[in-house]
């Protein structure tokens, strides 16, 4: 049985969310001991919520700054609770309360996730005071500090099991960071290989924005790998057991980089080389070197030999094809060919990351190895960041002023109305008020429709099992799965948190009486926090369109600047360098985000949505040539010596910036004949130059020059308002 037990089990414990459901099953299961044995099923309530808030307020970190943010989560979380209790029997004192603290608890965000997350867990844990109060008629048979005392306990008794998990298995959240990390860029070198399908006709731009979206996943995972390793390194004195996550993490920005390079455009290439299977061979090798990411992936996870022999072979395949390319010596090849071989020799240096991965600790081409940090440095950093986000024009602002009003009218519909169970109202206002519309509309309609389900299935269950321990059973199992869901499937989460709240309810009064009120609050509760969304300074993303586009370019020219100095001083892998590289990766990826969020607002304000998307899949192509240059840096410094060369490099940079300048300023964009003089000539020279890293750089140089009038034309569209003439900003 051990052998059939072992693989079951071992592929669990890959699962991201396993390990957080079984500390959750722990935490419950032992709080349910501890009644039992107590014999004071008043208490489950208050404990179970407990465990819940705690883990919601759970972040990634090491064992030691998991018990620092345990402390303070408690010390919040204590603060929030007695404050509840001792202002609950006054309305006009607790609804200044509620919206001071709801208010400075959201502004925390601007300081950092770490701090967000705990904030947001201490008012749901504040709001949970409240139901718990209002189950016991709002005052307790014991002294005024018990609810809050078993609130914290549940707290503190999950946080220790946190934490004992945290210090037992430090390494694993680091593997199956990476190993996501790994699929999401098997996933975006499968999406590459389609742009070399040699079919006539093919829509390369679709791919391409298919290309950009899944490039924004793979820029999300690189930043909670990055995220992870850095926590970690703070608590390593010598950090050698974390070489190999290290050195990982730069090998996977390699082939990035390395992966999303474009060295021509595709639609040439289709046309020239369409009766050849040289394309074919191209696809083939990113399909093997995608399969070899998979690959690494599951090694990582399930501790297996990893081989990337298939792609090796297709390596082989394809430069036995361009060596016949080149046998036949047809003049009207030659530039193609020359970027075809620049592309060979990138994915060969790619294949090389992967056949190194199986020593890592051995190999590593950075002599810089640290890591940016972009936590808090210091009291001042935090008086800092709080003070840039004290504006309207914040969308962390913005989203504070919302949920403060949003909770502050539910408290008053409560006392107006006096439904039975009225704080749920409060509750599925924070959980459904998003930073932005299309968020909060999406959670709204699966809060109720999970809820919905919730209730169906407690009644049936609590019809069919009348049986306590059965019933307190079923409320652990729905406590693990709404732990298990939240972050993919929200319905299903709701649905089960709904039954554990029946289930729980229904040992110390009427269940069933609780069906049709937490209906009605979640129906209030959300209906007040969409309109709170969509009327208190509303946040379309329509109307950021521009300046994330401008974000967008500005990053991109810091990278290609950043490019043009390695150029003149050679290739350094230095944390100025993946920085800037890092950061036009990030702002591409966020305007994939905002433009996925413009399409879930109503048509009024996504009427631009296939602007922007044509603006992103240019600004994409541009950075696909910027990486294309930066994958190629080498140990010559071609640009020192080159002076033409390096200022004709500057004028595209500044030509890029001047973009982004106008587009911020939503000015009119001029058009770009220099641009297209300058590519001209660029194309011109590469065709005559007998130096490969020359002819490159004059080719990729050339290719993001001519990318400019596309970036120019979709730039104009995004800051033209609709029903205007475009000509005039385009011929300006």
């Amino acid at each position: 049985m051990t052998p059939l037990l072992e693989q079951p089990l071992r592929r669990l414990w890959t699962l991201e969310a396993f390990a957080y459901s079984l500390r959750v099953f722990i935490a419950l299961t032992g709080a349910l001991l501890v009644n039992w044995i107590v014999g004071d099923v008043a208490m489950l309530i208050p404990l179970f919520l407990g465990i819940i808030a705690s883990a919601l307020a759970e972040t990634d970190d090491n064992w030691r700054g998991r018990l620092i943010s345990l402390v303070v989560t408690l010390a919040c979380f204590s603060i929030a609770s007695l404050s509840v209790e001792l202002l609950f029997g006054h309305p006009w004192a607790f609804v200044v309360g509620l919206a001071i603290s709801t208010f400075a608890m959201s502004m925390l965000g601007a300081v950092g996730q770490r701090y967000g997350t705990i904030a947001y867990a201490t008012l749901i844990l504040a709001i949970y005071t409240m139901i718990t109060l209002e189950s016991s008629g709002g005052s307790s048979v014991h002294v005024f500090w018990w609810e809050p005392l078993l609130l914290v306990s549940g707290a503190a008794w999950y946080g220790v099991i946190s934490v004992i998990w945290c210090a037992l298995f430090s390494r694993q959240p680091l593997k199956l960071s990476m190993a996501v990390l790994f699929r999401e860029l098997e996933a975006y070198l499968r999406l590459k290989a389609t742009l070399f399908e040699p079919l006539q006709g093919l829509d390369i731009e679709a791919r391409r924005l298919a290309l950009a979206e899944q490039n924004g996943k793979v820029v999300n995972a690189l930043n909670q790998a990055k995220e992870m390793i850095f926590r970690r390194l703070e608590d390593q004195r010598t950090p050698r057991k974390l070489n190999r996550y290290l050195h990982l993490y730069f090998i996977a920005q390699d082939i990035h980089e390395r992966a999303s390079s474009s060295h021509y455009p595709y639609e040439s290439l289709v046309e020239t080389f369409f009766h050849h299977d040289v394309l074919f061979r191209f696809q083939r090798l990113l399909e093997q070197q995608g399969n070899a990411c998979r690959s690494l992936a599951r090694s990582l996870l399930l501790q297996r030999p990893f081989d990337p022999a298939q792609s090796e072979q297709a390596l082989h395949d394809l430069k036995a094809s361009l060596a016949d390319l080149h046998a036949q010596q047809r003049p009207e090849w030659r530039g193609l060919l020359r970027s075809l071989d620049a592309l060979a020799d990138n994915l060969t240096a790619l294949g090389h990351q992967l056949a190194i991965v199986q020593s890592p600790d051995a190999v590593t081409q950075y002599e810089d190895a640290s890591l940016y940090d972009r936590s808090p440095q210091g009291w001042r950093d935090v008086r800092d960041r709080l003070r840039r986000h004290l504006t309207p024009s914040s969308a962390i602002f913005r989203h504070a002023l919302r949920l403060t009003t949003a909770l502050v009218v539910g408290y008053g519909v409560l006392h107006l109305v006096h439904p039975t169970q009225g704080y749920w109202i409060l509750l599925t206002s924070i959980f459904v008020c998003r930073p932005n519309f299309g968020a909060t509309q999406r959670f709204l309609w699966q809060r109720i429709s999970g809820t919905v389900v919730g209730l169906v299935a407690g009644w049936a269950l609590i019809s069919l099992f009348p049986n306590q321990l059965i019933q307190l059973s079923i409320a652990i199992a729905a406590g693990v799965l709404f732990f298990a869901t939240r972050g993919r499937h929200y319905v299903i989460a709701t649905a089960a948190i709904t039954l554990l709240v029946l289930c729980c309810f229904n040992q110390v009064g009427d269940g069933f009486g609780l069906i049709w009120p937490r209906l009605f609050d979640t129906l209030v509760g959300g209906s007040i926090a969409s309109l709170a969304v969509m009327l208190i300074l509303p946040d379309w993303q329509k109307r950021r369109l521009h300046h994330q586009g401008a974000e967008t370019l500005e990053a991109s020219s810091r990278y290609l600047r950043a490019i043009l100095e390695q150029y003149i001083g050679g290739k350094q892998n230095d944390l100025d360098y993946r920085l800037a590289r890092r950061n036009a990766h990030n702002a591409d990826a966020a305007l994939s985000t905002l433009l996925a969020n413009v399409r879930l607002e109503p048509d009024q304000f996504r009427e631009d949505a296939a602007i922007g998307f044509r603006f992103l899949g240019n600004a994409y192509t541009l950075l696909s040539y910027l990486s294309a240059l930066g994958a190629h840096r080498g140990d010559t410094l071609t640009l020192a010596k080159d002076a033409e060369l390096r200022a004709t490099g500057e004028s595209i940079v500044a030509d890029i910036e001047e973009i982004a300048a106008r587009l911020r300023r939503r000015a009119p964009v001029p058009a770009f004949e220099a641009a297209e003089r300058r590519a001209a000539r660029l194309e011109a020279q590469a065709s005559e130059e007998p130096s490969d890293e020359r002819r490159l750089l004059q080719t990729q140089l050339a290719l993001i020059s001519r990318q400019l009038v596309p970036l120019r034309e979709a730039a104009s569209r995004l800051i033209t308002p609709k029903g205007t003439n475009s000509s005039a900003s385009l011929s300006s």
